[in-house]
């Protein structure tokens, strides 16, 4: 089987989001061939390089989204009338416009449902750009802009819409452009993505339209991946953006999200969190499976089956060191700690994400100096703190796995989380865990640890007090964390799930192309399905040559213990 995986800002490249379950799905199905599609984000992404790629990936093509070059396309007369009305249909949907024949003048004929008219004019923005050679120059003409800004004044669009000024217009053009240069792209002929038995979209927005146009194009099935959807980041991201374009941008992605799910074959949700989304942007709910981010659990096997090594009086938080991780409030519930367990110490492992990150971490170790002055056990010892902020990678911490093997309780307070990795890490490494309520917490803890809800210092004191007095309880919680982890958070667990998905999309794909022998008959299939088998096939058996397999060439095997006759044959 061939696969077709489509990545924006990730695999193969050494930075970026998707980068390592990419990785370990193209390195687990070593007996597929991968094509692989990918655009990257900045220059210094592209200047970083790819990672070491196995050989079952037979092609890398990538293009660029950070820059565009001019095509130097220059369309006709009817080229610029059909991008005007197709680019005007577009613009009305995300205005909320009832209809767009002030807008280009498409005919009547063109559905009237919202779903309907932006996939009509996204497809017919694609077909032009195959004709054409491309819409880079198109979509960053000031034709653009003005076909948007009387879509935003036309009677009976959305109140943002109205109010777009003309910095509004420029900005919400650009994303467009962005966002739609996989139009421009020559990776939909049969030699490129028409060759690929199913397109793999490892996140929706940009990647899935790849999808989506391979499939309109060529008919290769679809299946959409998103641990993280597309539209939440969008409201999380973009918080101080004008109103206008924040109304804009929404719609865009929400309709070309609805648009992916509906024509997808499959569409993949890393925790029921995301799922839930997937549902109120469209997703059939028969087309929704949830398939949780693989782990290796290698690192963590030595600390989950030796748990006793742990100090009973250390509590550790790990992870990437940002605002939403809300360290603040973990630092005033470990202040209520000290007041009941004054020899407790807090270990916070993690590394700042980014500048702001950095910032923050800064805020935090002031803010640990302030509570918990620097302590000494007598008047000739040297003060210590029982905060201590660490990374790993350094002589006393060489790996994330002695982070958690050096603590007895592990502690996640942030306030806004999708799939908590590091929370995962803390279960394959048998530790018991107090965590807030949100994100995936919940479904990925299951009843193997204690929740909390967030923002809340005093109860999340309470329940690390509560495991921190109770052994017997923190053995048990540990143990029954690590078993879930190994039975549903694995990378054999991924790998799995997705060669399931994809063996039965292909089960119910038509076939889209006939493949030919040097006879020129058609071929089944391109390789036997036995080549893949792991035994030696030098020499055919005797048996065979009966018109039988080999185990069915013997005498047939009798039953040992004689059957009574029915009494009607007496």
């Amino acid at each position: 089987m061939r696969i077709g995986l489509l990545t924006e800002g990730g695999y193969p490249y050494v930075s970026g989001d998707a980068k390592l379950w990419c990785d370990r799905l193209v390195h687990g199905l070593a007996q597929h061939e991968f094509d692989v599609h990918a655009l990257s984000r900045s220059q210094r992404q592209e200047d970083e390089g790819w990672i070491p790629l196995p050989p079952n990936v037979r092609r890398v093509r990538t293009a660029p989204l950070w820059m565009a070059e001019d095509d130097e396309v220059v369309l006709g007369r009817r080229a610029r009338r059909r991008f005007a009305e197709c680019f005007g249909e577009l613009a009305a949907v995300l205005c909320g416009t009832p209809g767009s024949a002030s807008l280009g003048g498409l005919s009547e004929s063109v559905p009237t449902s919202e779903a309907d008219r932006f996939a009509s004019a996204l497809y017919g923005l694609a077909e032009l750009a195959r004709e054409a050679g491309g819409l880079v120059g198109a979509l960053r003409s000031e034709a653009a802009v003005r076909t948007l800004e009387r879509a935003c004044r036309a009677p009976g669009a959305h109140r943002a819409a109205r109010e777009a000024r003309v910095p509004d217009l420029l900005a919400v053009a650009a994303h467009l452009e962005r966002a739609l240069r996989p139009l421009s792209l020559d990776w939909y002929e049969d030699e490129g993505l028409g060759a690929v038995d199913v397109c793999h979209a490892a996140s929706g927005g940009t990647a899935a339209l790849s999808g989506l146009l391979a499939r309109h194009f060529t008919g290769v099935p679809l299946v959409v991946t998103e641990y993280g959807v597309r539209l939440r980041t969008h409201y999380l991201t973009a918080p101080d953006a004008p109103p206008a374009v924040r109304s804009l941008l929404a719609a865009f992605q929400s309709r070309l999200a609805a648009e992916a799910y509906g024509q997808a074959e499959v569409v993949t949700a890393g925790n029921t969190h995301a799922r839930r989304w997937q549902e109120r942007c469209g997703a059939d709910r028969e087309k929704l499976r949830t398939v949780y981010p693989g782990m290796d659990a290698r690192p963590f096997t030595e600390v989950g089956e030796s748990p006793d090594g742990a100090d009973p009086g250390t509590v550790v938080w790990a992870g990437r060191v940002e605002p939403a991780r809300d360290l603040v409030s973990l630092l005033h519930a470990f202040a209520e700690i000290r007041k009941q367990e004054p020899r407790t110490r807090l270990r916070i492992v993690g590394a700042p994400a980014g500048p702001e990150g950095a910032a923050y971490l800064g805020h935090c170790r002031t803010l640990a100096a302030q509570l918990f002055p620097d302590e000494a056990e007598g008047p000739h010892a040297a003060g210590d703190n029982p905060v201590s902020f660490e990374e790993v990678g350094g002589p006393d911490l060489p790996t994330a796995a002695g982070a958690y093997a050096s603590g007895a309780v592990t502690v996640l307070s942030s306030v806004v989380e999708g799939f908590p990795l590091s929370l995962v890490e803390a279960m394959l490494s048998g530790r018991a865990t107090v965590s807030t309520d949100v994100g995936a917490v919940v479904e990925v803890i299951g009843g193997t640890g204690l929740v909390v809800p967030p923002r809340n210092p005093r109860a999340l004191a309470d329940a690390c007090v509560a495991l921190l007095r109770d052994p017997e309880r923190r053995a048990r919680l540990g143990a029954a964390a690590r078993a879930r982890a190994l039975e549903l958070f694995t990378v054999e667990r991924n790998i799995e799930a997705f060669h399931s998905i994809y063996l039965e999309i292909v089960s119910r794909a038509p076939v889209r192309r006939c493949l030919l022998d040097g006879a020129g008959e058609p071929l089944p299939f391109a390789v036997p399905a036995e080549a893949h088998v792991p035994v030696r096939w030098t020499a055919a058996s005797p048996r065979l040559s009966r018109g039988g397999p080999g185990w069915a060439a013997g005498s047939p095997v009798r039953a040992t213990t004689p059957v009574p006759a029915p009494e009607a044959a007496r």
